[in-house]
């Protein structure tokens, strides 16, 4: 596990702690099964399946708002809370929907809330200024530079980086998390679609929409 989740589980086992089953049943093994027999077994209060759904989905999630908010700190809390209020929902959950997309909204739904009340509006092409190692940064950077460019175009490059900060910035949150699915974490259209619990249609219209303001934000550059 990577360090930076590895503060994830401790933060939510007091949590994990208080819905234990202690009923004496059979125990079957957990990580043999799919999300869809953990999520039932999670709803009828069994802790070890919380457990091994926390332990398959935790990356994802906190990757996720990592790349939203560009702080580790933050990212980490966030994703805490999404896990908190995905396990409290557990019982809602419909096992005729892919579980991934579920716990997927949920922390896509809570961190655009989160940016509302911030106002946060910052998208770091170079990582975030919090990230503690070189996966860290990895995780919250855009790439756009290529291995093989000369100083002067790592520096053209830099300056270029900085103007499509500024302008994914100035996007609203919707727009900002279809780009930030589809083009930084390559997510397909529909997968969009579900964890945005948006019609096709409109995943296809956000993209389309952020794609033209930030052509116009960015017109500059192309005179």
């Amino acid at each position: 596990m990577s360090s930076d989740i590895a503060s994830l589980p401790r933060a939510t086992a007091r949590w994990l702690s208080s819905r234990q089953d202690t009923r004496p049943l059979a125990a079957p093994d957990y990580a043999t099964l799919d999300d869809r027999e953990l999520a039932t077994h999670a709803a009828r209060g069994h802790e070890p399946a919380f457990r091994e759904l926390l332990t398959r989905y935790e990356r994802p999630v906190f990757s996720l708002i990592f790349r939203m908010v560009r702080d580790r700190t933050l990212a980490e809390d966030l994703s805490q809370e999404a896990f908190i209020r995905a396990f409290n929902a557990i019982g809602s959950y419909k096992t005729s929907y892919k579980f991934s997309n579920w716990i997927l909204k949920i922390a896509n739904n809570h961190t655009i809330d989160h940016l509302r009340k911030r106002k946060l509006d910052t998208v770091s092409i170079d990582g975030s200024p919090h990230a503690r190692s070189a996966d860290e940064i990895s995780q919250s950077q855009v790439v756009i530079a290529s291995t093989d460019e000369t100083p002067a175009e790592y520096v053209e490059n830099r300056e270029l980086g900085n103007q499509i900060e500024t302008a994914i910035a100035g996007l609203r949150e919707e727009y900002r998390t279809v780009i930030v699915l589809r083009h930084v974490e390559g997510y397909a259209y529909d997968e969009i679609a579900d964890v945005m619990e948006l019609p096709l249609g409109t995943v296809k219209t956000y993209l389309h929409r952020a794609r033209g303001e930030l052509r116009e934000s960015l017109a500059h550059l192309a005179s």
